[in-house]
């Protein structure tokens, strides 16, 4: 499955090394995601307080990645997210922090 962010499925992108990656928020990856970084409210709740933790964002980006692009670790995701900034993390952390408190 490649191709395009749909954001009417919740589906965010972010440029990383020259690729777009998409995440997607299926129930799936939050279960993962949820089961590594504790309760999705509470991490909702900690990101509203900006809390929200460098390694809890890429953990939870790395949990919904539609694709992982073969060759691309974990880590250098972490590499690559830390060189693109808050910023840039910003609109793809609001879409998938959207999707876990309202769904679709």
């Amino acid at each position: 499955m490649s191709g395009a962010a749909n954001p009417v499925r919740g589906e965010a992108s972010v440029r990383v090394g020259g690729s777009e990656l998409v995440v997607r928020p299926s129930f799936q990856a939050l279960v993962a995601a949820e089961g590594e970084l504790g309760p999705l409210f509470e991490l909702v709740e900690r990101a509203g307080e900006g809390r929200l933790s460098l390694a809890e964002a890429a953990a939870l980006i790395w949990h919904c990645l539609r694709e992982v692009p073969d060759g691309l670790s974990r880590e250098q995701l972490g590499e690559a997210l830390v060189d693109l900034g808050l910023a840039a993390l910003a609109p793809v952390l609001r879409q998938l922090l959207r999707q876990i408190l309202g769904g679709k």
